[in-house]
């Protein structure tokens, strides 16, 4: 006899219909791993975003911070009696400041500091960067002006060293953008002076440039505070 079995029509053989349901069942798969692919690329894309945001309120929050603390300083904190620095320089951190506009190269302005008693300015901390920059916002007239500091490297190319001869601490640095270039293009000797300033501020404090030495910028001398008499 003939074990041979009959099906209705249109009804397919039960092995083409477990293959029909193996597909089904595979194509449901590889959707949904391609509907979780896309869920877990966005909630990455999201999470990204957020943390960039994040990082940068909180530079933007310690910022503000520094500032709201010196403006405390400077409102309450008395300068000290018996502390006090020449006619024409700001008393501040236990130090006096000269700020000068008249433009000179960066050799020029070392002799002008020094014929004063002190040097062009050594940046030691954060808290006196946030003076500086507060400070020549109110010096600068317009958004090229900068301010020579006392920081040079024109005796070796990136070895950046102060005008004490202590070199720079690469962990307080506030170079800005890509700065220092050692840009060649107008000037072949380089860039291996630095100045500051951001007339209308600086991300995190961030406003030093290189500049070709003998150009003629702005000066910021500095030396220690004085001892007043009784």
């Amino acid at each position: 006899m003939s074990h041979s079995k009959c099906y209705r029509e249109g009804e397919a053989p039960p092995f083409q219909q477990t293959r029909s349901n193996r597909r089904s069942k595979v194509t449901a798969e590889r959707v949904a791993l391609l509907v979780l692919s896309a869920l877990l690329a966005a909630a990455l894309i999201v999470i990204y975003r957020l943390s960039f945001v994040y990082f940068h309120t909180m530079k933007n929050l310690q910022t503000l911070k520094d500032e709201v603390e010196v403006l405390r300083t400077n409102l309450t904190g008395e300068p000290h009696p018996y502390l006090t620095c020449d006619r024409g320089w700001e008393q501040h951190g236990g130090k006096c400041y000269y700020f000068s506009t008249s433009g000179r190269s960066w050799e020029e302005s070392r002799y002008f500091c020094r014929r004063r008693g002190g040097d062009l300015v050594k940046i030691d901390s954060r808290e006196e960067q946030l003076f500086l920059e507060l400070r020549l916002r109110e010096e600068m007239n317009f958004v090229d002006d900068h301010f020579w500091i006392g920081l040079t490297d024109v005796r070796e190319e990136g070895k950046w060293l102060w005008v004490d001869g202590s070199p720079l601490d690469t962990s307080l640095t506030f170079w800005s953008g890509t700065e220092p270039d050692d840009w060649k293009d107008e000037h072949p000797d380089g860039e291996d002076c630095a100045s500051m300033g951001e007339k209308h501020g600086a991300a995190d404090l961030k406003c030093w440039f290189d500049r070709p030495c003998n150009m003629h910028q702005s000066i910021i001398c500095e030396k220690p505070v004085e001892i007043g008499r009784y």
